[in-house]
């Protein structure tokens, strides 16, 4: 009874919403609705977790999906892409990891693949922007009417999260600005570095999500799902406005690089010229300090009573040609 049970249920199951043409409300489906996938009623968007070492070959048995799909549905791989083939689409987005209490920085990989009746998306971690467009999908679908409007949805809330991304960002930079043009000696080198390794990760795969999109977009007609296209071209100039702030960020914190370098070789400068003043001072008096404890015969003032009063009279006198010596080559 049990293997029954399994065999009816959809491995690696998250959650799966069918939408039909008018309604407000997806209609949630269960992980044993397994018959109800194959149902020409409106169109459904299946997402699951890759974790279950079974959602391969489920995939592999369900209907529609060509191998290049299927692949890319349950690939590893960390890159983005987005393929145009046979009237679907299907590839990996880039997003920014959730964790169960609280949002991070760390980015993770959503997968995806989208037919005329069916949109299944996968992932190994929770993600910011799925979630955020499930929990709009529940609250109002009636602007949803066809799978690539999941997509578009996705990759707009993907904007938003790097909009909130940039927010965070610059109000870290904001504070390590203000430290280091404060007077007093702090040092943010540790604090900036993660903030601009984070820019450079999110700014050099936005980068390659916007070729992807514009590579997509141009594909041939016959190849591509009705629609794709004026999505495509929506989406490129949504995430081009995002391209410009990062962009804007990574100059900001790359000149804030160059302005916390060139505050610490000032610092260095510094110690480095007191040492040198320090070493001026002491040079001749050791010189005084090192002739007169010579072990040899016939030394000055070795006989009398007055001879350590010459001394240090000479260690004075060598300290002040010195300073004279200083002030007048400009030094002092």
């Amino acid at each position: 009874m049990n293997q029954v049970s399994a065999a009816a249920t959809i491995p690696g199951f998250v959650w799966a919403y069918r939408f039909r043409p008018g309604a407000n409300k997806p209609e949630p489906l269960s992980p044993t609705d397994r018959a109800e996938l194959a149902r020409d009623d409106g169109f459904i968007w299946l997402h699951l977790n890759l974790v279950d070492a079974r959602v391969a070959a489920f995939l592999e048995a369900f209907p529609g999906l060509t191998d290049e799909a299927r692949g890319a549905l349950i690939t590893h791989d960390t890159h983005a892409t987005i393929t145009v083939d046979e009237n679907m689409v299907f590839g990996t987005l880039v997003d920014c990891q959730r964790e169960f209490d609280r949002d991070t920085m760390d980015l993770g990989w959503l997968h995806f693949a989208i037919s005329d009746r069916i949109i299944i998306t996968t992932w190994l971690q929770p993600l910011r922007s799925v979630d955020r467009a499930r929990g709009a999908v529940e609250k109002n679908c009636s602007k949803i009417e066809t799978p690539l409007d999941i997509f578009e949805l996705l990759v707009i809330e993907f904007q938003r999260t790097l909009i909130s991304l940039v927010i965070e960002m610059t109000e870290e930079m904001n504070l390590i600005e203000d430290f280091v043009y404060d007077n007093a000696p702090r040092d943010e080198r540790r604090r900036l570095p993660p903030v601009r390794r984070t820019i450079v990760r999110v700014h050099r795969h936005l980068r390659t999500l916007l070729s992807l999109m514009r590579r997509a977009a141009a594909s041939e007609e016959e190849e591509m799902p009705f629609g794709f296209e004026e999505v495509a071209s929506r989406l490129t100039g949504r995430l081009e406005s995002v391209d410009h702030d990062i962009y804007a960020l990574q100059e900001r914190a790359r000149l804030l690089h160059e302005e916390i370098d060139s505050k610490l070789s000032s610092q260095i400068n510094r110690h480095l010229y007191l040492l040198s003043i320090m070493t001026a001072f002491l040079l001749p008096p050791t010189l005084v300090t090192g002739f007169f404890g010579m072990n040899t015969s016939g030394l000055p003032f070795a006989s009398g009573s007055t001879g350590t009063g010459y001394a240090i009279a000479l260690i004075i006198l060598s300290v002040a040609a010195a300073w004279w010596l200083l002030r007048r080559v400009d030094i002092l």
